[in-house]
């Protein structure tokens, strides 16, 4: 039998319990051997999850779970930094694995904690960190270990993901969309690490970690959110085609890596453009599995705790067939690729210019673009206004992101351009 101690038994921690309890019979009949939920610490222990816990495995203190000689997992599915860090640091110290759901922290603080249980020779594993239910994590740590990993493209973002749906197929605006996700509990009270893309760079730093070998990076993730995006970006884009996405994007260019989370149009006809509402999916490209795509639920009370049953699953089988250590922790630095600027990558863009209506704006508009090695594949001028300002929308070709913020400084300051330009990126098919 293996013991598990849960550290937080909140949205995930219930979801995990409900799980470890519920499915206690089919869990034992696939590893042949029991699980057993020992002990939950949480400071709210009165509180009605809508789950029968045995008597006795409830407490408020924390030291309970990490003091037991009988717990062989502990589980911290608190949150936060602190004291989260330090409950995973004082667990690894006394000898037990971790399983943990925490994406901010493995991100910022991961290469502590990773180096802490390689000296001690203990698991950490953290599948539900990046897209809940989807097993991302061990794709990229053992189904794909033969591959060198080309790209990796994911939708990691539920409630991103829902107020963009919404707002592509409702023509509705960001704030009624953010409104709608938060009144349906898709989006926090305060969204502000969901809709600003920061959430999305955690579980990035994680996944670009994994595929290219290189230091767990978050402070080198360039970050944009979706708040400024309009329904008028959203329409133009249809009509050229394409879907609007928060994108967290990871890849190897130049012999460098690129980190960047932002608004992206992806084509309408592609796989993971198709993925609507609060669904997560992370496309990977590899050089011998090719490309593959996993879909499924980002968030959520039990398939978040799936994920983390599975790693308990999986830590379970190691110490029971004494093979802990069989897939190795990412501590070990196999890249000495550096992370791309920003200001480096090739990207196609799409522009959209508030313009005068009036004969030669459109050439003076190309005319500095074309100075700055940016050419155009094609136009859209709608509502006539002679005189008065209109969308001007322009995609292009591929062209250096330097390049196209120094355009655009240029172009703003025409008199014939009212307003700051509007510029997303373009992953895709290159136009011709």
């Amino acid at each position: 039998m293996i013991n598990v101690g849960i550290l937080g038994f909140g949205t995930v921690g219930s979801g995990t319990a409900k799980i470890l309890l519920e499915n206690r019979d089919i869990l034992e009949e696939r590893l042949g051997f029991k699980i057993n939920l020992k002990r939950i610490a949480d400071l709210d222990i009165k509180r009605d999850r809508g789950i029968k816990i045995p008597k006795g495995v409830l407490t408020t203190d924390a030291n309970l779970v990490l003091n037991d000689p009988d717990i062989h997992i502990v589980v911290e599915l608190m949150g936060g930094i602190r004291p989260a860090k330090d409950f995973i640091l004082k667990a690894i110290m006394n000898g037990k694995h971790v399983v943990t759901a925490n994406k901010a922290l493995l991100a910022t603080e991961g290469t502590d904690i990773f180096d802490a249980a390689a000296r001690v020779g203990v698991e950490v594993g953290f599948e539900a960190a990046v897209a809940g239910a989807i097993p991302i994590i061990k794709v990229m740590r053992e189904s794909l270990v033969a591959n060198r990993i080309k790209a990796v493209y994911g939708i990691i973002n539920g409630t991103c993901n829902y107020i963009l749906t919404k707002m592509t197929y409702e023509d509705v605006e960001f704030a009624d969309a953010l409104k709608e996700a938060q009144k349906l509990g898709y989006a926090e009270a305060d969204p502000t690490l969901d809709i600003e893309g920061i959430d999305s760079a955690h579980k990035l730093t994680i996944l670009a970690t994994l595929a290219y070998g290189i230091p767990l990076s978050f402070n080198q993730v360039h970050v944009e959110g979706i708040s400024r995006i309009s329904s008028l970006d959203i329409a133009f884009a249809s009509e050229l085609g394409y879907k609007l996405k928060l994108l967290a994007i990871t890849k190897e260019s130049d012999g460098k890596i690129e980190l960047r989370v932002h608004p992206t149009m992806l084509p309408k006809d592609y796989l993971i453009a198709k993925v609507d509402g609060p669904f997560n999916a992370v496309y990977v490209d590899g050089d011998a599995a090719g490309s593959t795509l996993y879909y499924g639920r980002g968030a959520g009370s039990v398939p978040t705790g799936s994920a983390v049953v599975g790693d308990i699953a999986d830590i379970a089988r190691n110490i029971r067939m004494n093979a802990v250590g069989r897939v190795p922790i990412p501590t070990k630095i196999s890249s000495g690729a550096g992370i791309k600027k920003i200001d480096d990558i090739v990207s196609m863009y799409y522009f959209r210019f508030s313009a005068l209506d009036k004969p030669g704006v459109l050439s003076k508009i190309s005319g500095i673009l074309g100075n700055y090695n940016i050419s155009i594949a094609s136009v859209i001028q709608k509502g006539r206004k002679v005189g008065e300002a209109v969308p001007l929308v322009v995609l292009s070709h591929e062209a250096k992101e330097k390049d196209v913020r120094k355009a655009i400084v240029e172009i703003d300051r025409l008199p014939v351009v009212m307003d700051k330009t509007v510029f997303i990126r373009v992953e895709g098919r290159q136009e011709s």
